[in-house]
């Protein structure tokens, strides 16, 4: 069997929807823990703008998983407390993923594990750290320039902030059509300054660096499928 991970958004409109969702940011962990073949997860808020932003979207939650296989995958992600998640949500969408690479520690943890996958020849990045509170200051003063730098690439078909403590906590996610397009943009531009202020200074106490596989998805973002922008390249 091989490792998939699933990676769902949920976007809720009206005030009672976005409540309820902030509240299952603590209600839902038990039903999270106790969901039948489920692995690693975390639940996550999310920020505005291109990528991560320190002011948080109260519309936008999401959920990581880790499953033995794709078929669990798409099954469980359906079921239980998933299933409360769409119902209340106005759209969502999940993606799966099967790990190429990974280094690093989430929550002391391993959570991803690397096989051979190919899947659509898509590749997904995902950048997660804990950063020192009193470094805090000067990371979010680059992050915005970052996250405004992709959101004007051309060749990205989704990017997102999200993380499980507001300004401490950060994820960063995005799909791209291939591998030279993804390493074009890490490797250049406020992105690579970044980096290298996060070797030169130690600006976080724990990070992950993970390379995906884009196996498939379900449902619909800002009304249609994400990857639909790479089928259409």
């Amino acid at each position: 069997m091989t490792q998939t991970v699933s990676l769902s958004f949920y976007r809720f409109a009206g005030a009672a929807s976005r409540v309820w969702a902030l509240t299952m940011m603590g209600a839902a962990r038990l039903p999270l823990a106790r969901t039948p073949d489920i692995g690693f997860w975390k639940l996550c808020g999310s920020g505005t703008g291109e990528g991560f932003t320190p002011v948080p979207n109260t519309a936008v939650y999401a959920i990581l998983a880790t499953w033995p296989d794709a078929a669990t995958a798409r099954k469980r992600t359906t079921e239980g407390v998933f299933a409360r998640y769409i119902a209340k949500a106005t759209e969502t969408w999940t993606v799966f993923l099967q790990t190429q690479s990974v280094r690093g520690a989430w929550s002391g943890q391993s959570p991803f594990a690397p096989t051979q996958a190919s899947g659509t020849g898509a590749l997904a990045a995902l950048t997660r750290a804990t950063i020192k509170p009193h470094i805090a200051a000067r990371f979010w003063a680059r992050v915005p320039n970052i996250s405004e730098v992709i959101g004007q690439d051309p060749n990205v078909a989704f990017k997102i902030g999200i993380g499980e403590v507001p300004m401490l906590h950060q994820v960063t996610f995005s799909i791209w059509p291939d591998e030279k397009t993804m390493a074009g943009f890490a490797r250049t531009g406020p992105h690579a300054e970044a980096i290298r202020a996060v070797r030169d200074e130690g600006w976080f106490r724990e990070e992950l660096y993970a390379r995906f596989a884009v196996h498939s998805d379900r449902g619909t973002w800002n009304g249609t499928s994400p990857l639909a922008k790479l089928e259409a390249a």
